[in-house]
C-alpha cells in the first residue's frame, strides 16, 4: 500500500487488504512511503505508520524500516531516478517542458472557475518549438515537465469494477509529471517505482479509478507492462456521511490508547466491507486470509458503524483470555494498569499475584469490553479493600452477626478450588438458617462488606475471585469496624 501523513481506519483497510491478498497468494506485501509533496509531509508520519502496522499485526515484508532488494522505499531518496524517467519521455516527445508561471495558471484557474468550467490546463507549452524552448532555457526561466495526454485511450480491467476507461484527454490539461524543486508527482513516481520495483498488483482507493487510465497511459510511453489494479471501494460512515479526520478518532493511536485490540479494528473493517466468504463477527487474521477472495469485493462504499466496535473488541478479548499465551500477556499488562491506578492506594502484593490476577480475568471473561474496565471504580473492590462499617450493613439487616458467622464457617469449610455454581447453592441453603433475612438482602449485605458497593457481578462470584482467605478478612473487618 502507498501511504501518506498518520494511519487511520481507511489507510488501515487498504493495508489489510494489501495484507491479505499478498499473504493469500504467497506474495510479498511491500510499504513504499510517497513524501514527494514536500508540503504535506509531517515529520514522524512515515515511522508512525510502521509503527501502527506492526500493532495491527500486519507488518510489512519490505519497507523503509526493514529494507529490501528494491529499495529505497522511500520516494525522497529515489529523485534521481524519477529524473531520468522524466529524460526518457522528454526525448520520445511524450512529454515536454513548461515554462508558465504560476500567476498564469492562477489566472486559467479563475477564469475556468468564472465561467463555471472545471480548471485545466490549456497545453499551451506542448506547442513550443525546439528554437522557443532552448531560449527560454538559456534565459533561465523556471519549468516543469508535462506528460502528453493522447485521445484514445485503451480500457483496461479492474480487479474490482470489470472494465474500465476514462478519457482523461477530454477532461483535463496534460498533467506535471516533474516539478520545478525536482520532485515528481505521484503519477510519475507511481509508475516509475511500481515497474522498477516489480509490483504485480496494486489495490488502492476508489479515488484513484479515474486516474488509472492516465498512468496506463505512462506505461505504454515507457514501454512497460502494467501491474495488475484493483480500486476498493469507499469506506464511510454509517449514515454514509465522510469519516472524520478533524477530531483524530479515526486514528490507529487514538485506538490504541482507548484500549481496542488491533483484532477487533480488523474484524470491523472486514466486516463492514466485502471480499470475504462469510459474513460473521469475530474472525481472525488467519480466517481473514483463507476466506478472501478478490473477485468477491463489490462496488458498494462500505458502511463502518463504530458504535459497534467494543462489541467486537468483547469478542476478541474474551478470544484472548481463552487462549493460554494470550492470557498471559493481559495478566502483565493489568497488574501493570493495576499498580498505574492503584498504586498510591495499601495494595496488598497478593493481590498482583498472576493466580489472582488470572482468575479475574477468567471469571469476567464476556463480561467486559476492555481490559481496563476491570481498573474501573466499578471493580475497585478487587484491588483495594473497601471501608464499610457494622452500621451500614446493620441498616440493611440486623443479623448481621449471623450471616457474617455463617459464611465465616462456609469459607473455612469449602475447599480452595470454588466455583461460583456450588457457592450459589450453599448461599441459598445459609439464608435459610437466617431467622428474617431474605435471600436478597443477604446478598445486598454481602456484596456491601466485600466490595463496598451496591451493584456488581454475583457476590458468588466475587468471593470465588477473593478467595476464602480474603472473603473472611473482609467479613471480619466489616464485623468489627
Amino acid at each position: 500500500p502507498v501511504l501518506t501523513g498518520f494511519l487511520h481506519l481507511g489507510g488501515l483497510r487498504t493495508a489489510l487488504y494489501n495484507y491479505v491478498f499478498a499473504k493469500k497468494h504467497r506474495g510479498t506485501f511491500i510499504l513504499r512511503v510517497e513524501d514527494t509533496d514536500q508540503n504535506r509531509v509531517v515529520p514522524g508520519a512515515a515511522e508512525g505508520i510502521e509503527d501502527m502496522l506492526d500493532w495491527a499485526g500486519i507488518p510489512p515484508d519490505e519497507s523503509p524500516r526493514r529494507g529490501g532488494s528494491f529499495g529505497p522505499y522511500q520516494q525522497s531518496h529515489r529523485l534521481d531516478l524519477y529524473r531520468r524517467a522524466s529524460e526518457v519521455l522528454l526525448e520520445r516527445g511524450a512529454a515536454y517542458r513548461c515554462f508558465c508561471t504560476p500567476q498564469r495558471l492562477d489566472l486559467l484557474r479563475k477564469e475556468a472557475l468564472r465561467s463555471q468550467q472545471t480548471p485545466r490546463y490549456d497545453n499551451r507549452c506542448r506547442h513550443l518549438t525546439a528554437a522557443e524552448v532552448a531560449e527560454k532555457l538559456l534565459q533561465g526561466q523556471d519549468w516543469v515537465v508535462r506528460f502528453r495526454l493522447d485521445k484514445g485511450v485503451e480500457p483496461f480491467q479492474d480487479l474490482v469494477y470489470g472494465w474500465s476507461k476514462h478519457e482523461v484527454a477530454d477532461v483535463e490539461g496534460d498533467p506535471v509529471i516533474l516539478k520545478g524543486d525536482g520532485f515528481p508527482t505521484y503519477h510519475l513516481a507511481n509508475v516509475v517505482d511500481d515497474h522498477y520495483m516489480g509490483i504485480s498488483h496494486v489495490l488502492r482507493g476508489t479515488e484513484w479509478l479515474t486516474s488509472t487510465s492516465k498512468h496506463l497511459l505512462l506505461y505504454k510511453a515507457f514501454g512497460w507492462d502494467p501491474p495488475q489494479f484493483g480500486h476498493l471501494p469507499l469506506l464511510l460512515n454509517k449514515d454514509g456521511g465522510k469519516l472524520s479526520k478533524r477530531q483524530g478518532d479515526i486514528f490507529l493511536e487514538r485506538f490504541a490508547q482507548d484500549g481496542y485490540l488491533p483484532e477487533a479494528l480488523l474484524d470491523i473493517i472486514t466486516n463492514c466491507g466485502s471480499g470475504f466468504t462469510e459474513k460473521q463477527m469475530g474472525r481472525t487474521l488467519k480466517e481473514l486470509v483463507s476466506q478472501f477472495e478478490i473477485g468477491r469485493i463489490t462496488t458498494h462504499s462500505a458502511l463502518l458503524d463504530l458504535e459497534k466496535l467494543p462489541e467486537f473488541n468483547r469478542i476478541h478479548l474474551t478470544r484472548h483470555i481463552e487462549n493460554e499465551g494470550l492470557r498471559q500477556e493481559l495478566i502483565r499488562e493489568l497488574q501493570l494498569m493495576v499498580e498505574r491506578v492503584y498504586g498510591h492506594q495499601q495494595v496488598d502484593q497478593e493481590i498482583l499475584e498472576k493466580e489472582y490476577v488470572e482468575r479475574v480475568l477468567l471469571l469476567r471473561k464476556g463480561h467486559i469490553s476492555f481490559l481496563k474496565s476491570l481498573v474501573s471504580c466499578d471493580y475497585s473492590y478487587l484491588w483495594v479493600r473497601p471501608s464499610v462499617s457494622r452500621e451500614q450493613l446493620q441498616t440493611i439487616s440486623a443479623e448481621v452477626d449471623e450471616i457474617g458467622k455463617l459464611v465465616l464457617g462456609l469459607m473455612t469449610r469449602q475447599a480452595p478450588a470454588l466455583t461460583v455454581e456450588e457457592l450459589n447453592k450453599d448461599l441459598r441453603s445459609l439464608q435459610k438458617q437466617t431467622k428474617e433475612t431474605k435471600y436478597s438482602s443477604m446478598m445486598q449485605l454481602l456484596r456491601l462488606a466485600l466490595s463496598g458497593q451496591q451493584h456488581g457481578p454475583s457476590v458468588a462470584e466475587m468471593m470465588v475471585t477473593l478467595g476464602p482467605r480474603e472473603v473472611c478478612g473482609r467479613i471480619h473487618k466489616a464485623l468489627s469496624s
